[in-house]
């Protein structure tokens, strides 16, 4: 099923781990096959790692960018999932928690950054 991005002007994505940005004006790019993409908004740089849900968030982008960093980074998820799930009492962030580290085993990579930015969102929300 083709994937249809509408981008802002100048909206940076990653694509296969390359940087592209969008020309002047809005664009459409439809994927027609398996890809890893990434918009902007969603990328997180390695300075901006600062709390404890980024620290899940990022080795799961990481993953999802470059699968065969996968093996890299998965310790280090491991270990800041579980510091995390040992600080936070909250049942619903805990079951996104959970489904993180679901969707990481099975490889589905997408779905565990979602999940991921669904924790980030919720301490964002505290803060």
């Amino acid at each position: 099923m083709p994937l249809k991005l509408s981008l802002k002007p100048g909206e940076k994505f990653v694509l296969n781990g390359a940087v592209v940005q969008n020309g002047d004006r809005r664009g459409v790019l439809i994927l027609q096959n398996k890809a890893s993409v990434l918009r902007e908004k969603d990328i997180m740089q390695v300075e901006e790692v600062t709390t404890p849900a980024k620290r899940i968030y990022f080795p799961v982008m990481m993953m999802y960018l470059d699968e065969t960093s996968a093996p890299k980074v998965y310790d280090e998820f491991v270990t800041r999932l579980t510091e995390f799930m040992s600080a936070t009492r909250n049942p619903e962030i805990m079951v996104e928690c959970v489904q993180t580290s679901k969707h990481v085993m099975a490889r589905e990579y997408y779905k565990a950054l979602m999940s991921a930015r669904k924790i980030v969102d919720y301490e964002e929300s505290l803060a």
